[in-house]
């Protein structure tokens, strides 16, 4: 009996990789996508993917029709995760297409919401509207789905001069966080690397029979700001503060991100609107999937040195 295929797109994203990692390790033939660009082809995560058995590397553009028309060919199951590499709702509806053509049993797309819907005056995130644009696709052409909507990666930390997840480091050696959000609201947190691939690899197991059409809620812990900075402070040992204020940028950014980050602060600063908007409930059903999650602590004991040691930050000497 042959391995299952599943096919993972965006593999040297958190999501992807953390999918590609523990699917190949259980037994599936992973068909994992890469992007084409030197960063992604020849960065550490494609490297990594190219050593594990029962990984198959598709390079190209999403943009490739040819790529498109042959990527689930053979395939069971499949993962999307697309981001802004070109026209995303295009590409979207395209990856759709070719995977109910091939006969794709169980489609699992990472969406997201448009506040824009709900007729509260939010405003849509236009790098969320776009992956709602391709979940309502995905239903009408009668796709079998289920739509996973991630909470904040914890790993979006830095002290790095990032915009809305910059922990900065002060003269003292604590950390300080501005952003927009309240800071006794909670928020959704998830550790994407460590988290999404055994919960996704979960919903498949359960099957359509459980999760049709179902959107999950996929965060582990609702922490408001002030808690989040609580966790680093226990898990660094230094302390960490949390201050409501406005996102600065002090690095140059895409346009398309920029608008992202206005939107960002009026919807959740000025509006404070829920994460996920109002019909989606977290962390429950995350739970249910996998109860082995990384809280915010033990990320920030665990791993967050460790990133900022990637980026050539010492701080933790």
């Amino acid at each position: 009996m042959t391995n299952p295929t599943l096919v993972i797109v965006n593999a040297t994203g958190r999501q992807g990789a953390s999918l590609a990692r523990v699917a190949a390790a259980v037994g599936y033939d992973v068909r994992a996508h890469i992007h084409t660009k030197l960063s992604e082809k020849d960065g550490m995560v494609a490297k990594e993917l190219r050593e594990l058995q029962n990984v198959e590397l598709v390079e190209g553009s999403l943009e490739d029709p040819k790529l498109i028309s042959r990527l689930f060919v053979g395939a069971r199951r499949a993962f999307i995760n697309t981001i802004s590499w070109g026209d995303e709702i295009a590409i979207g509806k395209a990856l759709a297409d070719s995977a109910k053509k091939a006969g794709v049993q169980h489609y699992i797309y990472s969406s997201m919401p448009d506040h824009a819907v709900f007729g509260r005056g939010w405003p849509s995130l236009p790098l969320w509207s776009c992956k709602f644009t391709v979940e309502n696709y995905v239903r009408q052409i009668g796709l079998p789905a289920t739509f996973v909507y991630a909470g904040i990666y914890n790993n979006n930390f830095t002290s790095l001069p990032y915009p809305l997840f910059c922990m900065k480091l002060q003269p003292d050696g604590a950390f300080k966080w501005t952003a927009p959000f309240h800071p006794d609201k909670p928020l959704p947190w998830l550790d994407a690397e460590h988290d999404v691939g055994p919960a996704v690899l979960q919903v498949f197991k359960d099957g359509l029979q459980k999760w049709s059409g179902h959107r999950i809620g996929l965060a582990y812990q609702l922490l408001t700001p002030k808690e989040v900075c609580a966790a680093f402070s226990r898990g660094l040992r230094r302390r960490c503060s949390y201050q409501r204020g406005p996102i600065t940028v002090e690095v140059p950014i895409p346009g398309g991100y920029r608008s992202q980050l206005e939107g960002i602060e009026e919807l959740f600063g000025k509006h404070e609107a829920p994460y996920f908007g109002p019909d989606i409930e977290a962390p429950d059903e995350a739970l249910g999937l996998w109860e082995g999650y990384r809280g915010m602590e033990e990320y920030a004991r665990e791993v967050f040195p460790l990133e900022e040691a990637a980026n050539g930050l010492t701080w933790m000497h």
